[in-house]
């Protein structure tokens, strides 16, 4: 693992800790960190107040530097670690709702418009695995959270009558949070 330098953070050596800004201190504190080798580094809304360059560099580091150490982010702003996270925990009311690789979670989301023939209705009963299921004019859209390439056509097709065209879209991080987040405080109120 290449060590940090001052340098290579843009530490100002002239300056006392507590003359440094947000993001330096936050550097600061990865830089204290990491040279040990913990095992597991905890992360608690570490981008909240950093711009972006420094959210950036920040990354950067911590993906260079962390080698064998576990890092667990606690974070709402998603969209900063879903290019680099590798696992995901999702957390209600301090219930742990599931917890799977990156890779799993995008790959059995997805957006999906069905365009038909005629009028669109959602079907009754709609499926569990249908999120957010809106109707508007002939396209029926909804959220899959069991996206299945090979039986999707099928089963749709069971569903809706007049199905002209069938159009999916994968989602982003953040994007599938809110989902989960608005379908839960639906079945609530």
């Amino acid at each position: 693992m290449e060590a940090f330098t001052v340098r290579s953070l843009h530490l100002p050596l002239q300056r006392r800790l507590g003359d440094l800004s947000h993001g330096m201190r936050i550097k600061a504190a990865l830089a204290c960190a990491l040279p040990f080798r913990p095992k597991l580094l905890v992360l608690d809304e570490p981008f909240s107040g950093l711009d972006p360059l420094v959210r950036d560099e920040f990354m950067e580091i911590l993906v260079q530097q962390s080698g064998e150490t576990t890092v667990l982010i606690s974070s709402h702003e998603l969209s900063e670690i879903d290019h680099f996270a590798t696992h995901v925990g999702f957390l209600d009311e301090g219930q742990l709702l599931f917890s799977e690789t990156m890779a799993d979670l995008t790959e059995r989301f997805r957006e999906v418009r069905v365009t038909l023939e005629q009028a669109a209705s959602a079907p009754d009963p709609i499926p569990s695995d249908w999120l957010c299921v809106r109707a508007v004019g002939s396209v029926v859209s909804f959220i899959d959270s069991r996206f299945s390439e090979e039986t999707l056509g099928e089963r749709i097709r069971s569903l809706l009558d007049g199905v002209r065209n069938i159009d999916t879209q994968p989602m982003a991080l953040r994007s599938i949070f809110t989902t989960l987040a608005r379908s839960l405080r639906d079945r609530t109120t």
